[in-house]
């Protein structure tokens, strides 16, 4: 979702106004409803600047990557409501109901899950943090992926970009299978809005192989990007950006294989090579 801006570009030593599509940026408010006991609770969650757009998607991915839901079935449903404001007439603010509150992860509601969309869900100072969470580890040694598959998955990314080409705004995430195949993207502003989005369109359309699958995204790999795929148990994760150090050791704490820098003929693998085929 873009919008035309009346701007003054620079170029070949000259000044020229011109119309610029640029992407929007909107806050959403998301709440949380459980029953406890014989009561309804309603829960404000979270506010999150995002793209306008699959904010269902959003959400359900949310509300699983953060495992506050341990099964995207847990969620009953998912509903915009509330007056269309602003610019852009739209609304933002979202209401997600459960239907088995026993698996609400009442301590996570009651963090502060407050949100931007360029850090993501911050606040986690360790790896022992996502040990709490996630046990198991992704598969060691599948899926394979091949030397060209890597370097044409960012290309491929990119030019399915419904926005990126209007903007030069906006992160994307990709669902590739080991062929390099696109089977689902998804765009925001926000990086981790983007990858939320995309995990939670595959979960409620049941396309996840975590056997056959690798995702790729945008930008840079840090911390919190890992960690939402972990989620998914997919062990292969390619990033166009550099790789944080913690998120180095998070993706070799739990086998995943890590790549970063991502170029026309070049990439680095950070972690667990076993799923290249290097030869």
């Amino acid at each position: 979702m873009s919008s035309t801006y009346k701007i003054l570009k620079f170029n070949s030593d000259k000044f020229q106004q011109v119309d610029d599509l640029v992407s929007i940026e909107e806050p959403l408010e998301i709440s949380l409803k459980f029953k406890k006991q014989n009561d309804w609770i309603t829960q404000n969650l979270s506010i999150t600047m995002r793209t306008p757009g699959n904010d269902k998607d959003l959400v359900r991915g949310f509300l699983f990557n953060e495992q506050i839901v341990k099964k995207i079935e847990d969620i009953n449903s998912i509903e915009s409501y509330g007056d269309k404001v602003g610019k852009y007439n739209i609304q933002n603010k979202i209401l997600a109901t459960l239907n088995n509150s026993e698996n609400v992860n009442i301590s996570k509601i009651k963090r502060d899950f407050l949100t931007n969309s360029s850090c993501g869900v911050c606040g986690k100072s360790s790896l022992d943090a996502l040990e709490i969470i996630k046990k198991d580890k992704t598969n060691l040694s599948e899926p394979r992926i091949s030397k060209e598959v890597i370097i044409q998955a960012p290309n491929t990314l990119r030019h399915n970009q419904s926005e990126f080409s209007k903007t030069g705004g906006i992160h994307a995430s990709g669902l590739f299978n080991s062929n390099g195949d696109l089977v689902v993207l998804r765009e925001d502003v926000g990086r981790h809005n983007a990858l939320d989005k995309l995990v939670g369109s595959v979960l409620a359309n049941q396309q996840l192989d975590s056997k056959s699958q690798f995702i790729t995204c945008s930008g840079r790999l840090n911390f919190e990007l890992v960690q939402k795929v972990l989620m998914t148990n997919i062990g292969i994760m390619i990033g166009v950006g550099a790789p944080t150090s913690l998120a180095i050791d998070l993706a070799n704490k739990f086998d995943m294989t890590l790549i970063g820098f991502v170029k026309r003929d070049s990439f680095n693998i950070y972690t667990n090579n076993k799923k290249v085929i290097v030869s």
